[in-house]
């Protein structure tokens, strides 16, 4: 750092300020002052150039060299600043930064100027044009920080909601592979009994009416507990072995599972004769296949329903605009969200009779159904009672999101809705979750608020039935 420059090295400054466009064209002694009111620094790659936490005092002109700044205490992912030769930042003039809320280091060797925000009042007298040139900047940094702000809040949302899906499509996509496994092994066992069964032809149509007999009578097999399990299995074991079945221990659970009792084993028998032990395990393992191709079509099933959710929840292949079966989006969003609300929360839906759709984007409600639902969930601690309601209000169609949690502080309630406003931890939220909610139901014209006690906040959402013109 060195203290303000000499004329001569003012005169060398004032060069390196006439490059940046903001100071092209101001008056040349107006702006030998502002040089003379600068402290120059020059730092070296590494060092640390603005700290978080500190007062917001100067502003600075970086004149050559990088710097990059992120919140050191904020969320890992978070927004990278990236300042470079030409750039303008730290205190400008009306900005409502009082402490720098970045820690700042230069990536290279920097020189820039330090102008003290004391010298403000002098600086609007002086150079008018040059101080609204600033607040252009002021404002640009705002949109572009508000910007990123926002991404960085959609692009948070869109990884918790895949990495849900991907939990909630993981479950069925590893049952059904684990089907699969279990199908080639019935196939193998089947192709044994093929090979080991000395029943002849004319038993075998004798056989398969008995097996009819017995499978039409059979109900699901119920345990109380494991012990009750075993004891059956054993049970089993000890009968197949007394009918010098080979590898009874084997052939055991499975029985057992398929709720074989003692009269149809005896049933079998009688038919089976000789060949007992390959044809009660070909019979088994049809019984298994029949419950592993119910456990495949559930696993399906359930692929299914979730691929049609992420289709409906985006809206794909609709307009902007269409007519939004609320209900619907709602249930749709429930599914989406089904990792984070199956952990202990329920569920509880008071939807209205014959409630109209409304002309709106459907994707962008469900996007206001999730922050909501997702911070009821948050609130609750994954253990409580969410209400959905829904009701139609002369023109509008209500809906009311609620959760029995901790509530929200009385003080933070005016504030809930403002951009980058938080009440929960460091890290953990940016805060324009309920500012992206505010803006989607401004948009269309229509209406939120909440009431919170401790134990019992609701958001009520109102939207009109038709379209805003």
């Amino acid at each position: 750092m060195t203290d303000s420059p000499t004329l001569a090295h003012a005169e060398e400054l004032l060069a390196e300020l006439l490059k940046i466009r903001v100071f092209q064209d101001q008056p040349r002694e107006e702006l030998l002052w502002f040089v003379a009111q600068c402290q120059e620094h020059r730092v070296a790659t590494g060092e640390i150039i603005m700290r978080e936490g500190d007062v917001a005092d100067f502003m600075m002109v970086m004149l050559e060299g990088e710097m990059r700044a992120r919140s050191e205490h904020g969320s890992a992912d978070g927004p990278v600043f990236v300042v470079t030769a030409g750039d303008i930042t730290g205190m400008l003039p009306f900005s409502r930064l009082k402490v720098i809320s970045v820690t700042g280091r230069a990536v290279l060797p920097s020189h820039f100027l330090a102008f003290p925000v004391g010298q403000f009042p002098e600086l609007f007298k002086r150079l008018p044009e040059l101080v609204r040139r600033l607040v252009g900047l002021l404002t640009d940094r705002v949109r572009s920080v508000t910007r990123a702000e926002q991404q960085h809040e959609k692009l948070a949302a869109l990884g918790k909601l895949s990495a849900g899906l991907a939990h909630e499509l993981n479950n069925p996509s590893a049952a059904a592979r684990r089907s699969a496994a279990a199908l080639r092994d019935c196939l193998a066992r089947l192709r044994e009994t093929a090979r080991t069964t000395e029943i002849g032809p004319e038993d075998c149509g004798l056989l398969a009416e008995r097996e009819e007999e017995i499978r039409a009578t059979l109900e699901p097999a119920q345990f109380k507990d494991e012990f009750a399990r075993v004891e059956r299995e054993e049970a089993i074991q000890s009968w197949l072995e007394a009918h010098k079945v080979a590898d009874a221990w084997k052939l055991s659970p499975s029985l057992a599972d398929a709720g074989l009792t003692d009269t149809h084993l005896a049933s079998f028998a009688a038919v089976a004769g000789a060949s007992l032990g390959p044809e009660l395990t070909r019979f088994a393992t049809l019984l298994e296949m029949e419950r592993i191709a119910e456990e495949l079509e559930h696993s399906s099933a359930r692929i299914s329903d979730l691929i049609k959710a992420i289709k409906e929840y985006s809206y794909m292949d609709q307009g902007p605009m269409q007519e939004v079966d609320i209900e619907r989006g709602l249930e749709t969003t429930l599914t989406i969200m089904n990792h984070k609300l199956k952990r202990g929360i329920k569920v509880i839906r008071e939807y209205a009779r014959d409630l109209p759709k409304v002309m709106s984007s459907g994707s962008e409600l469900n996007q206001v159904w999730t922050n909501l639902i997702d911070n009821a969930a948050d609130a609750m601690k994954s253990d409580g009672k969410l209400t959905i309601r829904t009701a139609r209000e002369n023109d509008f169609v209500l809906v009311e999101i609620a959760d029995n949690g901790a509530g929200i502080p009385p003080e933070a309630l005016t504030r809930i809705f403002d951009p980058f406003f938080t009440t929960k931890g460091v890290g953990e939220g940016t805060g324009l979750g309920l500012d992206v909610v505010s803006r989607i139901i401004k948009n269309i014209a229509g209406h939120i608020s909440v009431t919170s006690v401790p134990g019992d906040t609701r958001f009520q959402v109102r939207i009109p039935i038709q379209a805003a013109k």
